[in-house]
């Protein structure tokens, strides 16, 4: 089973990587083709001509006159400027043409036209060709593989079996969302959001969402949390945001979000970035919270989980800070292209972890192995065929019960109860019951007490307690009295307390 899992999983992620091929070698060929796909080059000066600057001189002062006067279409205007100047070799004034006739038309491909084939050498053209011009670089491949990776991870830690399928779902939403943010800044970093305009503000709906998923994640996985029909309330924030902000701009047409794009004139920018700070500032908090909570308590977690919730803790953390610099220089109107790499780094790194933890560690999300009940335990097999506990969490909640009874002693309280017990380990009733007969082939009562008996036996040893009196070792154990505590005492060890201390000074 384990091993059909597996070809299972390495199947689809053959066939991921064969798409994602295919995808980045169709994006390659298509801008390979984009300054080519024009007309061929034929000048539309004569020879005689081009051979005079008088010449050149007089028609662009003619063009600038009409320009000035009104009298001729700006658009033409601004073309037949933009391929003189390319014909006079004169790179920076021709590309200052180019970049208002498109701003003009919202022709983007006009860049890519062949009249300027000899000016292409140029580093003004060459960056103004960087700005329009679809393109792949090592970046955008990155992001456009780290993206469908997210996207692959979070359909499959929805198919885990046996798993908290609320946790998953979170986490699984959690990288969805960022995959999505980062297939759009691959389409940023391709200069496609110019050729497909609709994908202005695509992603932002989802800046106040972030926080809330992170933090309800880690509610449920440490404090076990349940949803209440309030919580629906920290979705508040997004639905003003889309019905404020975001839709106005949805509906406008293609050529006016291409115009906001091409004038970077983006409708409330900093107003988005700043709350979306404060939304990651607030939820940051109540995670790293969570999380100081949960490693102070008196109970143990396993060393996988822990090293799972504090790298999601730097990782976030670390994000939230670089994100912070970001807005606040957003704010001063300073661009500063590093940081916003680093963020998107931060954010990848993330989606990469958590596809590594899912596959490699999958006990974090679940096992896909099924549970096999041990043969030789004294419960029927067939009473937890339906339990939700898998064996990962099996494992971690025996560690826990371990602790408690060697390093706590919680059996020496006479009130213990298996409600009381549950509460200690985080986890229900049922689930301490299946630890306790699954893992140690005993009921409740019969664990509490062999671990009583083995260390009243020990105190019997002490020499500090050989005055005692056995109804003393039997309260000092936890025992609420001398009958119970003889029974017990002789069911274990085939002798009573007083026949044992006979024994240890024979």
């Amino acid at each position: 089973m384990a091993n059909s899992n597996q070809n299972t999983v390495i199947s689809l992620f053959g066939i991921l990587i064969f798409m994602l091929t295919t995808c980045t070698a169709y994006c390659w060929n298509g801008n390979a083709t984009v300054s080519f796909n024009e007309n061929k080059k034929t000048s539309f000066l004569s020879t005689q001509e081009k051979n005079d600057v008088h010449y050149y001189r007089s028609v662009i002062d003619k063009y600038l006159q009409s320009l000035e006067d009104k009298k001729a279409d700006s658009l033409l205007v601004f073309q037949k400027l933009a391929f003189t100047y390319a014909e006079m070799n004169e790179p920076e004034l021709a590309v200052g043409y180019i970049d208002r006739y498109i701003k003009s038309s919202l022709d983007i491909g006009f860049v890519g036209h062949s009249f300027f084939d000899n000016i292409s050498y140029s580093d003004s053209y060459q960056k103004l060709a960087d700005r329009y011009l679809k393109k792949i670089n090592l970046w955008a491949i990155f992001c456009l593989y780290t993206g469908l990776i997210g996207f692959f991870v979070s359909i499959v830690l929805n198919l885990r079996k046996k798993s908290d399928k609320v946790a998953n779902l979170l986490m699984s939403s959690f990288v969805l969302l960022h995959s999505f943010f980062i297939l759009h800044v691959c389409s940023l970093l391709t200069n496609y959001h110019y050729y497909y305009p609709h994908i202005l503000y695509i992603s932002t709906p989802f800046s106040f969402v972030y926080g809330p998923l992170i933090y309800f994640y880690f509610k449920r996985v440490i404090q076990k949390y349940s949803f209440k029909i309030y919580d629906l309330l920290h979705l508040v924030p997004t639905m003003l945001l889309i019905l404020f902000i975001l839709l106005p701009v949805y509906l406008q047409s293609s050529e006016e979000k291409l115009s906001m794009l091409l004038y970077g004139v983006i409708p409330n920018e900093t107003l988005i970035i700043v709350t979306k700070l404060v939304s990651l500032i607030v939820y940051g908090i109540l995670v790293l919270k969570i999380y100081l909570n949960s490693i102070t308590k008196d109970h143990k977690v396993s060393r996988t989980k822990f090293v799972w919730q504090r790298n999601m803790v730097v990782f976030c953390s670390a994000y939230i800070l670089i994100y912070s610099v970001y807005g606040f220089l957003i704010i001063y109107d300073i661009r500063f292209g590093f940081l916003y790499n680093m963020q998107v780094g931060l954010m990848a790194s993330l989606i990469l972890y958590v596809s590594y933890t899912a596959f490699v560690q999958p006990s974090i999300f679940g096992s896909l192995k099924v549970i096999k009940s041990q043969p030789q335990s004294k419960v029927p097999t067939t009473k937890y065929v339906k339990s939700g506990l898998t064996e990962s969490l099996s494992i971690e909640l025996k560690q826990k019960l371990l602790y408690l009874l060697n390093e706590e002693k919680v059996y020496k309280k006479n009130d213990i109860t298996l409600q009381g017990l549950s509460e200690l380990m985080d986890t229900t009733r049922h689930n301490t019951s299946q630890i306790i007969n699954e893992q140690f082939n005993l009921n409740f009562f019969e664990l509490i007490n062999k671990y009583r008996i083995e260390e009243a036996k020990e105190l019997l040893k002490e020499e500090r307690h050989k005055n005692f009196n056995i109804i003393d070792i039997a309260y000092e154990v936890g025992f609420n009295n001398k009958v119970t505590f003889n029974k017990s005492f002789k069911k274990y060890n085939q002798i009573t307390p007083s026949e044992y201390i006979k024994s240890l000074v024979a």
